[in-house]
């Protein structure tokens, strides 16, 4: 296996399909990339064995196609180092030895046999083909991903369920405190449901600023894999049952405020600093085209208050949230106005950025409401 590659190309490359691999692992194999060389494209995979991550690139001065297993954080190193220019591979078919020689000197790099390397997940005969928009798919999971859960005893709430049908897809995440809602109005041939893991949700994310054609979604009931104009990713999908989301999203919200993002994100970091730093409670008194936000920690005998305007629609309320998952939700809300919606102080607030045009998707985002003691 010999081939000339450019130095800056294999290193975005290998930097790319590197984030699959786990500081530790159960198989040593998986600390390797398998470089894989066939005609004048190098494929370089990536696993942890839930989630794995294929990546091309083209090469040349092809002398003899082949395949080894490079250990992923020395030929980074080795290549972090090297300014563009370009880089000779040469591998020994019996000592997988990886030498890497460039205009003014070479490194040797111990490989390993790709032999033990595990297979790609395959697909059952019932998988599900869609095309993608790609700007569909990155919204998808940048509105919704900062609301997924870690909870261990609850596992479907570990990623982002996606739903297709004839009214378009829809995206959810929720840790039970908060949740995030993005649907979009593009029909859909096909009627199916599954729940993307976390790890390749941000990976997927990263790599989706990259593309500029529709992305190639193909699942079935276990695994789903995304298609790439220069890579392919394939992850195990989460089991279990989705929560039944709509049920939690008030249907009647009679009193509606109207405000400034900025402005009452800046006020609730500024009161939140003297806020119970075990509740991180901040109490909303809503009244009069004004929200009074109070924050206190009897502890300490420290507290905060800041009068923030807004145009306010319905009775007097009062009404305590969690400062940090407030600062969450109007960090990934983009518009410079963000309208707040309210039954009483039991029942969670549903918050929605404000257009001056429609939209072709919407999002809403939920936040379950805390006790505030007399």
């Amino acid at each position: 296996m010999k081939f000339t590659v450019s130095s800056s190309a294999l290193l975005s490359l290998l930097a790319t399909t590197g984030k699959v691999i786990n500081s530790k692992n159960t198989l040593p194999i998986l600390d390797y990339f398998l470089l894989e060389l066939v005609g004048d494209e190098l494929k370089v995979t990536t696993s942890d064995l839930e989630t794995t991550l294929v990546g091309h690139i083209k090469v040349d001065n092809v002398e003899e196609e082949g395949m080894v297993a490079a250990p992923s954080k020395l030929t980074l190193d080795v290549l972090k180092e090297c300014s563009e220019m370009p880089l000779t591979f040469e591998v020994n078919p019996e000592s997988w030895e990886i030498k890497i020689s460039w205009r003014t000197g070479n490194s040797s790099v111990p490989g390993a046999n790709p032999v033990s390397y595990p297979s790609l997940q395959t697909l059952s005969d019932e998988k599900i083909e869609v095309s993608l928009d790609v700007d569909t798919l990155v919204n998808g999971i940048n509105k919704t991903i900062f609301a997924t859960a870690d909870d261990e005893l609850r596992p479907v709430m570990n990623g982002v369920f996606f739903n297709l049908d004839t009214t378009g897809l829809t995206c959810v995440a929720t840790d039970a405190h908060k949740l995030v809602k993005f649907s979009t109005e593009q029909s859909y041939d096909t009627t199916a449901s599954f729940i993307l893991p976390k790890k390749p949700a941000n990976l997927l994310k990263t790599m989706l600023l990259k593309e500029e054609e529709d992305v190639q979604m193909i699942f079935d009931s276990n695994n789903v894999m995304f298609r790439l104009k220069n890579s392919t990713l394939i992850c195990r999908l989460i089991e279990g049952k989705y929560p039944n989301y709509n049920a939690v999203i008030p249907a009647a919200n009679p009193n509606s405020l109207l405000v400034d993002r900025i402005e009452l994100l800046n006020g609730i970091k500024r009161v939140a600093v003297c806020s119970n730093p075990t509740t991180n409670l901040i109490r909303f008194d809503i009244s009069n085209n004004k929200t009074v936000l109070t924050a206190q920690d009897v502890d300490f005998s420290v507290s905060a208050n800041e009068s923030v305007s807004c145009s306010y629609e319905g009775d007097n309320i009062t009404i305590g949230f969690k400062s940090t998952f407030l600062v969450e939700i109007l960090s990934n809300i983009e518009t410079p106005t963000v309208v707040i919606e309210l039954a009483d102080s039991t029942r969670a607030g549903v918050f929605k950025p404000v257009y001056d045009d429609k939209q072709p998707s919407t999002t809403l985002m939920l936040l379950m409401p805390m006790m505030i003691n007399a």
